[in-house]
């Protein structure tokens, strides 16, 4: 008896210290779940297992949505602020106004979001250069976002809620702030009066009746002003960057990290879908298909017949009714952002024209080539001279042609009887001769001064911004030649051999006066008196 009495006091303590682990597994799973609720999600049911355990299900598995933590930046706990109360309510009265703009409201909540994500990653790394591939990388969900919401507007025209959708494509500019700098607060108040000239309408339709569309109006302006104040007291120069801090590529890279393991501050918007899988490779041993046969519909014009052509003619301004009115969210010259996040997209040649020549790059954008000074043959080559301190100099020969090509702040001296020389995109060159066989020709040159002491036949000037020509008595014979030039002076000798004698500095004139007279055309030269 003693030995069953024990043996049932050993049963009884192990039951107890069972029911004593299960109740507060109970209570552990209990307060998940009251802390999932508070979170905004619902826990699941609870599943029992064989041996009694209470154990969560799948979706209790799984981790709830990370808040923000103490120790973030304050520039990204200032603006989970103003996400959690003006965007939460914009949400919820976007859904409560339906249709289009549910989806276009959705889609604007997403863009809005993603700006923490890029806010974030400004605090931790250092500021990239404006345009740069990894600068475009650290806005690519943001500017998705802001196409998802232009895209729902462009795909919808003409529809009851086109001012809704017209207010938010032109309102969604106002996220592009964090690429503007200085003043991104001037420049959400400029776009969002773009946009309040559609919620204007709104309110003017609406006026009386018992919808949620005027509150959505209001809710939408007090977002954009909100997010207006936000950006004054923390960005008011611009999107500040940490100096301190990592390589853009590598904050990035842990931003990204840490938003698919869960514990990111904000994950990133979801982008769009996957593109679609590569075509077939083309089969060269197979025949062509055959061509699609044309519309039983259409009926094909018997050569000679004029009356389609005068039907068109006979539309009038219906001609025009198909083509659509382009918003000032589409055009790159008022929207920075277009100009800053994307750059304008090459349109497709046409097979039946012919693409337009590529235009000259500017020398600005040139990239600087070595200075060259050769003779190859009897040509001489002398370009990209930049600032040289010592003047060039060259020995020439009756037959050499001389090439002075991109040349700046640059002296060159020509001894010898030269053939002809050739002077093309210099700026600030002074060039000394002695006696040219053919002429000087000068083209798309700034600035520059010529001098010759022997003789010289000609001058041809083309394009040129002010230039100065000094002729020696030996050289009064040469004749100037100019088209489309400005500011030249022909700068000729002292007439005597006198000390007190100088130079005399002529104008070449560039006002032509112009008349038609007995069926001829008359000109003359415009004197400037007085």
């Amino acid at each position: 008896m003693a030995t069953t009495a024990t043996t049932g006091m050993n049963n009884l303590t192990t039951l107890i210290k069972r029911l004593e682990a299960a109740t507060s597994r109970l209570e552990d799973i209990a307060g998940s779940a009251q802390e999932s609720t508070t979170r905004g999600i619902t826990p699941s049911t609870t599943a029992t297992s064989s041996n009694g355990d209470v154990t969560p299900s799948a979706s209790q598995s799984r981790a709830p949505i990370p808040e923000p933590a103490e120790d973030e930046p304050e520039t990204v706990q200032a603006f989970d602020t103003m996400t959690n109360d003006d965007l939460k309510n914009f949400s919820d009265l976007s859904n409560k106004v339906g249709g289009l703009v549910a989806q276009q409201g959705a889609a604007f909540c997403d863009a809005f979001k993603a700006q923490r994500g890029v806010i974030y990653i400004a605090s931790q790394a250092k500021e990239p250069s404006a345009g740069s591939p990894i600068f475009m990388e650290i806005l690519k969900d943001l500017q998705q976002g802001m196409e998802a919401v232009n895209n729902v507007r462009e795909n919808n025209r003409k529809v009851p809620q086109e001012n809704h959708l017209a207010m938010l494509a032109d309102g969604v500019g106002t996220l592009g702030w964090v690429a503007i700098k200085p003043g991104p607060d001037k420049y959400i108040g400029e776009v969002l009066g773009g946009a309040q000239f559609y919620g204007n309408k709104i309110m003017t339709t609406f006026k009386g009746q018992d919808t949620a569309d005027i509150e959505w109006v209001r809710s939408f302006v007090k977002l954009i002003g909100a997010l207006k104040e936000y950006v004054k007291e923390h960005f008011v120069k611009g999107l500040a960057w940490n100096a301190a801090g990592s390589a853009p590529e590598q904050a990035l890279k842990d931003f990204e990290s840490k938003s698919s393991a869960g514990s990111a501050p904000a994950a990133r918007g979801s982008g769009p879908p996957p593109p679609p899988p590569p075509p077939p490779l083309p089969q060269f041993d197979m025949p062509p298909p055959p061509p699609m046969p044309a519309a039983s519909g259409a009926a094909k014009a018997a050569p000679g017949d004029m009356g389609a052509i005068f039907d068109q003619l006979n539309r009038g301004s219906s001609v025009t009714s198909g083509l659509r009115k382009v918003d000032k969210s589409e055009m790159t010259h008022k929207n920075p952002t277009l100009r800053a996040a994307a750059p304008v997209p090459a349109q497709p040649e046409s097979s039946g024209r012919l693409s337009p020549a590529p235009g000259r790059k500017p020398e600005a954008l040139r990239a600087k080539k070595p200075s060259r000074k050769e003779l190859e043959g009897n040509k001489w080559t002398i370009e990209n001279f930049d600032n040289e301190s010592t003047p060039i100099e060259i020995e020439a020969e009756r037959n050499h042609s001389i090439l002075i090509s991109r040349c700046k702040s640059t002296t060159i001296i020509i001894k010898g009887k030269a053939n002809a020389i050739s002077i093309d995109n210099c700026s600030r060159l002074d060039l000394l001769v002695d006696t040219l066989v053919s002429s000087v020709s000068a083209v798309s040159s700034q600035n520059f001064r010529l001098q010759v002491t022997g003789t010289l036949p000609s001058i041809e000037l083309d394009k040129i911004d002010g230039a100065t020509v000094y002729l020696s008595n030996e050289s009064l014979a040469t004749e100037i030649y100019t088209s489309k030039c400005t500011a030249i002076n022909v700068t000729l000798p002292p007439k005597g051999d006198g000390a007190e004698d100088d130079s005399k500095e002529c104008p070449v004139p560039e006002q032509i006066r112009s008349w038609v007279e007995n069926g001829q055309v008359f000109s003359e030269i415009v004197k400037q008196e007085g």
